[in-house]
């Protein structure tokens, strides 16, 4: 398996693209405005779309993208998300004002995308052409949010991916009975900033601790960090870094590493 880093930071500057992975060639995780670096092609050639959240950061592309492949398509372009993610796109994205209502374009028999609600705990068996299973992990976010775990269909490790969360230990009681190639999970503000970072619901080097020190003994796996703000990577690296050179629980003896756009993550 395969996932491209579309984009993975947590606001946009030069180079910096906000969430968005390819998997393989067909599904697409969170629709940030990394989509843009796609081809025209490469768009076509994927069937799913799985969201996280509504934030602006995780969805911004999906219309776009819609515009610009609808119809080339064969068939709606799937999107899974939580109920409370489909009604805010539909109320404040696809609504005929902000955006077309691209469930009824062309016609309604035939429309550009069809959303499918999902639930946290749930498998999704996803792709034709390249089948995954994908299972919704929980979140701890200011909006209903979730994660993802990606699998082949026949079986394998896991590649995870938090979504944007603050505490959660339900996701840690799940993720430790995986199989996991590797972590992808969220740092989005300094310790200079971790009174916002709690505030919004997101994490912070000290709080990543702490979340890390759940991970059960004997597990080790690569962690990437992602959704920096561009202003505070170095800043948010470095106190990583210090955490991990004070052997901090959590961090200590930890692969982790920062994640970048444009890479590729195999496993």
């Amino acid at each position: 398996m395969q996932v491209r880093v579309l984009g993975c930071s947590g606001a946009i500057a030069k180079d910096c693209r906000t969430t968005s992975f390819l998997v393989d060639t067909d599904l697409l995780v969170d629709a940030g405005t990394g989509v843009g670096d796609l081809t025209l092609e490469e768009m076509v050639r994927i069937d799913d779309v799985v969201l996280t959240h509504s934030h602006l950061d995780h969805i911004a592309a999906l219309p776009l993208m819609l515009d610009a492949v609808g119809s080339r398509r064969k068939r709606p372009l799937r999107v899974h998300a939580l109920r409370a993610t489909i009604d805010a796109l539909r109320a404040h994205v696809f609504n005929n004002v902000i955006w077309p209502d691209f469930e009824s374009i062309p016609s309604v028999e035939a429309p550009f995308v069809s959303f499918h609600v999902i639930a946290v705990g749930q498998m999704l068996p996803l792709g034709s052409r390249e089948p995954k299973l994908v299972e919704v992990l929980p979140a701890v976010h200011t909006v209903p949010a979730c994660g993802f775990a990606v699998r082949r269909a026949e079986g394998g490790a896991h590649w995870v991916f938090s979504g944007d969360t603050e505490r959660n230990a339900s996701f840690w009681e799940r993720v430790n009975a995986l199989d996991v190639a590797m972590l992808v999970i969220e740092t989005a503000f300094s310790s200079r900033e971790q009174a916002l970072a709690e505030r919004s619901l997101h994490l912070s080097p000290a709080v990543l601790a702490d979340e890390l020190a759940h991970i059960g003994p004997g597990k080790q796996y690569p962690i990437y960090i992602t959704h920096t703000k561009p202003t505070e990577t170095d800043e948010i690296m470095s106190q990583i870094e210090a955490l991990m050179d004070e052997q901090v629980a959590g961090l200590a003896q930890r692969d982790i590493r920062w994640l970048k756009a444009d890479g590729i993550l195999t496993w």
